[in-house]
């Protein structure tokens, strides 16, 4: 039988993870082995647990127990499963719930760069993106389009944050990602670290030397690292310097750039191996 427990009291510390703990919180950078995340909507759900991230708790709308939510309920009957009608959960947690519900999972430890580009051909690296939503929108698209990893540079919005997941629907939990190290320097490194596991990298970047992204030698490299830099000001230009190529996406209409999600769901199909 489901752990079902009907939300009565607002102040129960037990829903502090839903209510009052912000994102930097659950990360818990001092404590990282005790960090969390909220995964948002069965859907999405069913991809951290299928990926084998550990539930801690789950809120529910009362309506969505037998229905959307049953089948997440059923795979988690051994932990508290917070119910409330829509308009108290919305009171709770301050937003309305995608198909009502939320569920708390434990983080757990990063792989290396090393491992997530092992055995892989194509990869994103994602320098200083800091919006949860173009997190999400690029790793979704990484994973739809041939991508077989993705790699972000500190500055970068963390892919657990409830947002980026839900924008992702869950494939943050279904392609290998993970952070270069930290430090300016460090993340120049982490360039040439990809260069000496044998990967030619692509700066997408505006530069007097761009190279059109159609250009065939780009396309018939066996392993490729496709650069994508910050929304406003783009990659920076120690970075660009580092690239093997330096490539643009041809445009019409007066138009300068795209969105950096826009752009990498463009970069990964035209660059990804098929």
């Amino acid at each position: 039988m489901p752990n079902l427990i009907k939300i009565t009291d607002f102040g129960n510390r037990e829903l502090d993870v839903y209510a009052r703990m912000t994102e930097a919180q659950l990360l818990n950078r001092d404590h990282p082995e005790e960090g969390l995340f909220i995964a948002e909507s069965p859907k999405v759900i069913e991809r951290a647990l299928d990926a084998r991230y550990i539930p801690v708790s789950l809120l529910v709308e009362t309506r969505h127990i037998t229905g959307e939510a049953s089948g997440i309920i059923a795979r988690c009957e051994e932990i508290p499963i917070y119910t409330a009608d829509f308009e108290i959960l919305t009171q709770l947690t301050g937003f309305a719930l995608t198909r009502g519900a939320l569920c708390v999972m434990r983080r757990r430890k990063l792989p290396s760069v090393e491992e997530v580009c092992r055995n892989a051909k194509r990869i994103a690296v994602l320098e200083n993106v800091m919006n949860p939503t173009n997190v999400g929108a690029i790793i979704r698209s990484a994973a739809a389009l041939n991508m077989d990893a993705v790699l972000l540079s500190q500055g970068c919005s963390n892919p657990l944050y409830r947002r980026a997941i839900r924008v992702s629907m869950g494939t943050v939990f279904q392609i290998p990602w993970t952070f270069l190290e930290e430090g300016e320097s460090k993340e120049q490194s982490g360039i040439q670290m990809l260069q000496e596991l044998g990967f030619k990298t692509a700066a997408m970047a505006l530069s007097d030397d761009s190279v059109s992204i159609d250009d065939e030698r780009i396309r018939k490299e066996e392993k490729l690292a496709i650069v994508l830099g910050t929304e406003g000001d783009g990659l920076a230009p120690m970075m660009i310097a580092e690239c093997d190529y330096t490539v643009r996406i041809p445009m019409s209409h007066g138009v300068d750039s795209l969105n950096v999600a826009a752009a990498s769901a463009v970069a990964f199909w035209q660059l990804g191996l098929r």
